[in-house]
């Protein structure tokens, strides 16, 4: 694997697996990294490279649906699965491996399967975006849905809570990005400046920055106050599939259809670093607690940890 700028090593890889994956996230601490694997999700211990634990769909009429997104409630207590059915969701007990809950919407327009998941900042809600649009809030302990805050025709690829627990940010196939007021479930504020799809969505740290990846090729940088753009970051030769801001939020990891990771420094625009050598599309980067390694998903079923210096 080339790497270009300083000091930036590969950790542990997962690969054999058959399907791509589409999503990994690291546990509270950083000890564990959780990724959709094989119609399942699974869990592995950081310090050894051992797989840990295996999480399986159970919808009731069978039980191989693949997983499309998984995320870790803040406590680490529950991971959630938006599952490749109709508007379903899966919930299980971290430790246990338990399935403890399945969350479905029923209504007439719910026709396709969750794209992405995400836990609010108390863990007390779980928003969900599907291929139909429909942007949903649950409660994570009775599984009811609270409410929708669209119900649109545009696929919702992605979305993110800001930390002040009260906005969400969602990105869509209508080439914007959107941010929601959860108490009323209004939209208030539209994003506009790419010319594709927006495929991923990040909220920096203290709320007051956003990030988007586009089928355009492009990053783009927002001011959540004043809902204007700061500046696009420039670089990727293909789709950017995932951005992540680090812990600090001072550095921007975006994984492409290129098969690179590229590092950015916010406050200047400029490329860090690229992390080459990957043989297929990175579908997901996601920086660990302590910002000291980054992991990436790609189309062909693998995963990679990598240790950076930036």
């Amino acid at each position: 694997m080339e790497m270009t700028s300083a000091d930036h090593a590969l950790y542990l890889t997962f690969e054999g697996h058959q399907e791509g994956v589409n999503s990994v996230v690291f546990s509270k601490y950083g000890n564990t990294l959780a990724a959709d694997m094989d119609n399942t999700i699974r869990l592995w211990d950081i310090s050894t490279g051992q797989e840990k634990r295996v999480y399986w769909v159970d919808i009731g009429e069978h039980s191989t649906s693949s997983v499309r997104s998984v995320a870790i409630s803040p406590n680490g207590c529950v991971i959630a699965g938006g599952i490749n059915e109709i508007e379903t969701i899966c919930l299980w007990d971290v430790e246990t491996t338990e399935q403890t809950n399945l969350l479905r919407e029923t209504a007439s327009d719910a026709l396709h399967w969750v794209n992405t998941v995400a836990f609010s900042i108390d863990g007390k809600m779980l928003a969900s975006g599907s291929e139909d649009g429909n942007l949903y809030l649950w409660n994570v302990t009775t599984g009811e849905k609270i409410k929708a805050l669209t119900e649109d025709t545009e696929n919702i690829f992605s979305i993110a809570f800001c930390p002040d627990g009260k906005t969400l940010a969602s990105g869509a196939a209508d080439n914007t990005i959107r941010l929601w007021d959860l108490p009323s479930g209004e939209n208030i504020a539209t994003l506009e400046g790419h010319t594709d799809w927006v495929f991923s969505v990040a909220v920096n740290r203290d709320g007051k920055m956003l990030a988007s990846g586009s089928r355009d090729k492009t990053i783009r940088i927002w001011d959540t106050a004043t809902k204007k753009e700061i500046m696009p970051l420039i670089g990727h030769q293909n789709v950017v599939w995932s951005v992540a801001f680090s812990p600090d939020g001072k550095t921007l990891a975006s994984g492409s259809e290129d098969h690179t990771i590229r590092l950015w420094d916010i406050a200047t625009g400029g490329q860090l670093a690229a992390i080459t050598g990957h043989t297929a599309p990175v579908k997901c980067v996601t920086f660990s607690p302590d910002g000291s390694k980054i992991a990436s998903s790609t189309d062909n079923g693998a995963v990679f940890i990598w240790e950076i210096n930036v």
